[in-house]
């Protein structure tokens, strides 16, 4: 008998609607936490916030407090709640923790919450512009489904408070910042939150698969460092002195043909890409300054370590030819993971069990990095097991394209599916 999912529809697609609204982008999601933070106190969670939740140490890619600030602000304008807003201080991210009255596991789950920084479509077919949910900052947008993972996160949350009776243990439910540009998951998990996690589950819509198909557990994981880095020379007049000057954006662009240069390996897949190229003051001024944004990524830690190391050496070997300095700084990364099998049959198991899911397939294709990867690691490492599953979902463009948007339908059956997962490895 398939399990019904429409049951979750009325009370998915409006919370939703209202988190894509409010889009924000990574480590600035305080109108979200605040949030999230509100609903899972409702509920009787035991909610923690700030550096409760987040190990500064470990926290990668920030931005400067000046944005933060701005964040803030904005997201009281939005309505945020002020005492919220003073415990996240400047570390967002939620977790809720809620224990039954029965002894039994630590079940975690991980939810996404950040946005992309790419505008929202303003073409009026647009579906969240036409019914008046386009996101309320023109620069960022929930082009990823993050806004549909949260909204999960929270109607999974509701079920567990109401029916804690029939379940065993604690539950965890972490609602993380900044996976894109894979920043957040690092520094959750250097806090300890996943250190007595028996099963750990996440999830992503989208990602290739159609609405009614699940893609049971991911082990692509491909392992990334995010690079910034700074060149800085000295300028002069390009016409009356240019022997006075040190390029600095000659000596990017130079990196940059090489680091694109850089031999894929032998042992498996190998990536880098520079996305961000961005110097100089003026037509008639040598450039004293260029920074690049940059990633490496490989199928295992040492591949992903050989373009990293290539990559370095080649910034600086640019550096070096053009007489300027070079400042690198760390700005995100994830390693490789792989779910459970016992996990993986459990959810594709289950799966054909509920109703808007017609097909599983056994293996889910993340075809690229993702941060969870460090909570994964962790998990497994203190002998716990995790998997990380794909919720299928039409789309109306590939992620992270400003014309984003997937099919609603699919959220009821996430709900569902990590209901029957709950009541498998935690009910009584």
């Amino acid at each position: 008998m398939n399990v019904q999912s429409t049951n979750f529809r009325d009370e998915l697609v409006p919370l939703r609607r209202e988190l894509h609204r409010h889009a924000e982008k990574g480590w600035e999601e305080f109108w979200t936490s605040a949030f999230v933070a509100s609903k899972l106190d409702a509920l009787g969670f035991t909610v923690l916030l700030g550096e409760d939740v987040i190990a500064p140490e470990a926290a990668m890619g920030r931005p400067s407090l000046e944005e933060l600030e701005k964040a803030r602000i904005r997201a009281l304008g939005w309505g945020a709640s002020p005492p919220i807003l003073e415990k996240i201080g400047l570390f967002t991210g939620v977790v809720g923790i809620l224990k039954t009255d029965c002894p039994g596991p630590v079940t975690a789950f991980r939810f996404d919450m950040d946005a992309v920084e790419v505008g929202e479509s303003r073409d009026p077919e647009h579906r969240p512009l036409r019914e008046g949910f386009a996101a309320l900052d023109e620069g960022v947008a929930h082009a990823c489904g993050h806004d549909g993972h949260t909204a999960i996160g929270l109607v999974l949350a509701r079920w567990i408070s109401e029916n804690r009776h029939l379940l065993r243990g604690t539950f965890k439910f972490l609602f993380q910042p900044a996976e894109e540009g894979v920043r957040g998951g690092k520094s959750m998990t250097e806090k300890g939150l996943l250190d007595d996690v028996d099963v750990l589950l996440g999830l992503h819509l989208g990602v290739g698969m159609p609405s009614g198909a699940v893609g049971a557990g991911c082990g692509d994981f491909l392992c990334t460092t995010k690079i910034d880095a700074v060149f800085t020379g000295v300028a002069a007049h390009a016409g009356g002195a240019p022997n006075e000057g040190r390029n600095a954006l000659l000596a990017a662009a130079s990196a940059v043909l090489g680091l694109h240069a850089i031999s894929p390996h032998r042992d498996g897949a190998s990536r880098i890409n520079v996305g961000v190229l961005q110097g100089g003051t003026g037509r008639n001024v040598i450039p004293p300054r260029a920074e690049l944004k940059l990633e490496t990524r490989g199928a295992t830690a040492e591949i992903d370590g050989y373009v990293r190391t290539r990559a370095m050496d080649i910034l600086k070997g640019a550096a070096i030819s053009q007489g300027v300095a070079l400042e690198t700084r760390l700005a995100g990364g994830a390693i490789d993971a792989s779910s459970h099998p016992e996990l993986v049959d459990l959810v594709a198991a289950k799966a054909l069990g509920i109703e808007g899911i017609r097909r599983v397939e056994r293996h889910g294709r993340i075809s690229g990095s993702e941060d969870i990867s460090w909570m994964m690691q962790r998990v497994h490492e203190r002998g716990g097991r995790s998997c990380y599953f794909i919720l299928g979902a039409d789309t109306t463009a590939g992620h992270h394209n400003e014309r984003f948007d997937f099919d609603e339908e699919v959220l009821g059956p996430g709900v569902a599916l990590l209901k029957e997962l709950t009541l498998e490895v935690a009910g009584r």
